[in-house]
């Protein structure tokens, strides 16, 4: 009997149902989160999430609409905020054929496919009744330089009657030193470089994103084809803007009190980097500039940001989408890649693939680990601390001249009750009130942390003294079922428990029994089976129980629910804290 006793006991110190609960909340964690529009690859960043503590978010098509659209161009010089009166005159008409030819958008039936920025162009060109199917027709593409963020500039080479014309498009500081000369209507005249950056920064200083295009015309396809990009000719710059999504303002609002901070990387200009990141609150003040923003980056700066945050014990989240941004997202403490814009190397290098390329999704998916983590908590406290009463009640009785109060079937049938059923409802516990009104937990923090360790401490003799306390009442009595009582008093005050740590500051009252349903039907549940245990009598021979007469049994179940007045004492007492140190701290 001893040994089994001490088999059985070795089990209940061992929380069995652990991986278990914590795969299951993973799980259903993930499942939740894809029906937010987020794709989980990687199961245990689920629960990472709730550390974020930087979040550094591209900003076309996440922070912003990706829905370009002209709004202002210069031609000539002159600012015009919308079409120019002499669109069709010589001035325009070399800008409006290089806004047409130097795309990759495709024309099909009904729609136009490409890049959000070639869209953009394309739809201005067209309006001023430059249609690139026409003009590719006349003049065919001979070759091209892509596009590449280091050099900020594509360029497009076409057949022009017998000659060749280059058009060259990109980052007005990148393409102004490749010119030598600009339009001023019919002719090429002086390029005044300074008068034409001061414009692109006032127009970036708006918002808008800048482009310049420039172009070049050559006798035979210049060799080698770099030539074309030499000794250019300005035609002009058009401002872009990408609206911001709604939702985002009120996402990164809720980053920050959170304790995250939100951060913004593009390759934008800096000034349309600083206008938009103002709009959407993610630089309130100068200060946050140096780290709310990064403009003009490239994916190998992205890797450099990542360890600079983590240097500095920051733990990181950051987007991407292309080829080059899988080794951020692997260094990343969390990769999120773009699901509609993202490359499958993005993808496979990411832990979250966001649906809908949308920051506040990203958001969501952190508040929801922070939920994840608290239940998995919670589920611990509850399964430990029950655990601990077990162990107390098998070890002490003895010593107060008490028989073994437990036979080894009721220590199984203890932790199969009240850790299995219970466990598994913790993972549908809603999040707590106030979950993103705190600081990220550090990763490296204890599961123990915030007093858990003296809660499981002082519950499990809590509990072990009740129980003793029920055995000595019914065994002193010389009732023949005293091993009944402190059998069911050990395992209703379990249940009870579990109700009272759905919650680690706020009162079971307050939250309410049917919040979470699945909780209160597995504690239903377990209570009629245990009473079924003691109640059916095919079953008393082989748990070895009697029937409890009415009157003991609700002492049972009177002695078993102070553990949950215990918990909500010591939940007031935390609340009072709590209190007492937000207002010093105010």
């Amino acid at each position: 009997l001893m040994f089994l006793t001490a088999v059985s006991l070795a089990v209940a110190a061992i929380p069995e149902a652990l991986p278990a609960v914590i795969t299951v909340s993973l799980a259903l964690g993930a499942r939740k989160l894809s029906g937010r529009r987020s794709l989980v690859r990687n199961l245990p960043a689920v629960e990472t999430l709730g550390s974020v503590t930087f979040i550094c978010s591209d900003k076309t098509g996440t922070l912003t609409q990706n829905r370009m659209a002209v709004e202002t161009l210069v031609v000539a010089g002159r600012r015009h905020d919308c079409l120019p009166a002499e669109a069709g005159g010589p001035g325009w008409e070399s800008l409006g054929r290089a806004l047409a030819l130097s795309n990759d958008v495709s024309e099909q039936v009904g729609t136009v496919v490409g890049d959000p920025t070639e869209v953009a162009l394309y739809a201005c060109a067209e309006e001023a009744g430059f249609r690139k199917s026409v003009l590719e027709h006349a003049h065919p593409r001979l070759t091209e330089i892509p596009f590449d963020s280091t050099r900020q500039r594509m360029t497009t080479i076409h057949r022009d009657g017998e000659a060749v014309v280059a058009y060259v498009k990109g980052a007005p500081e990148a393409l102004l030193p490749l010119c030598r000369d600009a339009t001023t209507g019919s002719d090429a005249g002086a390029l005044d470089r300074e008068a034409v950056l001061e414009q692109a920064h006032e127009l970036a200083e708006e918002g808008y994103r800048v482009l310049a295009l420039a172009q070049r015309r050559f006798d035979a396809l210049p060799e080698p084809v770099e030539e074309a990009e030499r000794d250019l000719t300005l035609l002009g710059m058009v401002g872009l803007i990408d609206p911001p999504r709604p939702e985002v303002s009120g996402a990164v609002a809720e980053c920050r009190t959170a304790g995250i901070t939100p951060v913004m990387i593009t390759g934008d200009h800096p000034g349309t980097a600083r206008a938009m990141a103002a709009r959407l609150g993610i630089a309130q003040d100068p200060a946050a500039l140096i780290t709310g923003v990064y403009a003009r980056v490239d994916a190998a700066q992205k890797i450099r940001i990542v360890k600079a945050l983590q240097e500095n014990n920051e733990f990181v989240a950051m987007t991407g989408d292309g080829v080059n941004d899988a080794p951020a997202l692997e260094r990343a403490g969390i990769g999120v890649a773009m699901g509609m814009k993202g490359t499958d190397v993005a993808r496979e290098a990411a832990d979250l693939v966001l649906l809908d390329d949308d920051f506040a999704t990203i958001v969501a998916a952190v508040r929801e680990g922070r939920r994840i983590f608290d239940n998995i908590r919670k589920f611990i406290k509850d399964t430990m601390s029950s655990n601990s009463g077990e162990i107390w009640t098998l070890f002490l009785a003895p010593f107060l001249g008490l028989p073994v109060p437990l036979l080894p079937i009721h220590i199984l049938w203890v932790n199969l009750v009240t850790d299995g059923l219970p466990g598994l409802a913790f993972s549908a516990e809603p999040a707590e009130p106030g979950i993103m009104r705190r600081p990220p937990r550090p990763p490296d923090e204890s599961i123990f942390a915030h007093g858990m360790w003296q809660h499981i401490l002082w519950v499990g003799l809590f509990v072990g003294g009740l129980s003793i306390a029920s055995q000595a009442w019914a065994y002193t009595r010389g009732a023949a079922y005293w091993q009944t009582v402190v059998f069911t008093v050990l395992t209703v005050s379990q249940l009870f428990h579990s109700m009272a740590v759905r919650s680690e500051r706020i009162s079971l009252l307050r939250i309410g029994i049917a919040t979470n349903l699945p909780m209160l039907g597995a504690v239903l549940f377990a209570l009629s089976l245990q009473l079924a245990v003691i109640y059916v009598p095919a079953l008393n021979p082989i748990f070895k129980t009697q029937p409890l007469p009415a009157f003991d049994l609700a002492v049972c179940m009177a002695v078993s629910s102070l553990v949950l007045v215990a918990v909500e004492v010591e939940k007031a007492l935390v609340r009072r804290r709590w209190l007492y140190s937000e207002s010093a701290t105010a």
